[in-house]
């Protein structure tokens, strides 16, 4: 089965914002695939600021978390930021369970993240 990236990488400047195309995130072969391009792109670009648009997202597995966690390493080695953005209140509850709500910075919309990632 081929694999497919869940989520497209869109550059502005020092800030990249990942996308997801799908409402739900389960495939762990399409979220080691997407992963794995975030991965290379950060090492290529080193980007200050990832930002992870979850608008139009219903369902994720627990890989996603893993994949966010990774990606938070990798920027922070460099002294970047990783931030969410529309993630609904259920899937915000998983976060909450998690602790994690403590590790990444939560926005409402894209425009919310984008202006804190720009320093406005």
């Amino acid at each position: 089965m081929k694999q497919e990236i869940v989520g497209q990488i869109e550059s502005q400047g020092d800030i990249a914002i990942v996308t997801f195309n799908r409402t739900s995130i389960s495939n762990i072969e399409d979220i080691s695939a997407t992963a794995d391009h975030i991965a290379r792109f950060i090492d290529d670009s080193h980007p200050k600021v990832m930002i992870f648009d979850f608008k139009g997202v219903k369902f994720f597995s627990s890989r996603v978390l893993g994949l966010l966690l990774e990606t938070r390493a990798a920027v922070a080695s460099y002294d970047g930021r990783v931030l969410l953005s529309a993630i609904n209140p259920q899937l915000h509850r998983v976060f909450k369970i998690t602790n994690l709500d403590q590790v990444f910075e939560f926005f409402s919309d894209i425009e919310s993240a984008l202006n804190s990632a720009r320093g406005d």
